[in-house]
């Protein structure tokens, strides 16, 4: 189309150059200017209706977006606060969780202690009240043999040195008091 509008004056016998073809049934102008006015007047309705419809849709479209983004925004600072907050607790649960563990650590320290001492009283009393068992039967045991082995001389008899021995040591204990 452009090429009968405008004719390169390569033809044999025409001047040099470049010029325009005025003919205007020859260029088809009129039709083109008929298709366009036709395409104007019947589609501007048309073609109107489609773009203000996109234009609402997409105007629409950009203020749910604007919407949405204000709320998840509004979302976010909230849930960036409440974090805050839970941070904030949780340091704080966290500190009075070591300051309880401390208390019972020194509260069960403190029991130990106290089982300790509780236990080496009670193992010292058992060492007395053992060592006491035992004397009281070594002093039975001996008082037994002491007992047997006088039984055993007396049983032997006494002769007549040791039976005037005996009398005579008698005498002289009864006399000195």
């Amino acid at each position: 189309m452009i090429s009968n509008f405008v004719l390169l004056a390569s033809e044999a016998g025409e001047s040099s150059g470049i010029r325009l073809n005025t003919d205007i049934l020859e260029t088809n102008v009129i039709n083109l200017v008929i298709v366009l006015a036709f395409l104007v007047y019947a589609g501007r309705g048309f073609l109107g209706k489609i773009l203000s419809s996109r234009l609402e849709s997409i105007q629409s479209a950009i203020g749910d977006a604007e919407k949405r983004q204000s709320e998840a925004s509004a979302k976010l600072a909230e849930q960036q606060n409440k974090l805050a907050q839970a941070q904030s607790e949780a340091d704080k649960l966290r500190q009075q969780a070591e300051v309880d563990a401390k208390h019972a650590a020194d509260l069960i320290l403190a029991t130990v202690d106290a089982d300790i001492a509780r236990l080496h009283e009670a193992a010292d009393q058992e060492i007395a009240t053992e060592q006491e068992r035992v004397i009281v039967q070594l002093r039975q045991q001996v008082a037994e043999k002491s007992l047997a082995s006088v039984q055993a001389y007396f049983d032997r008899g006494l002769s007549e040195d040791t039976q005037i021995e005996l009398i005579d040591r008698s005498i002289a204990l009864l006399s000195s008091d």
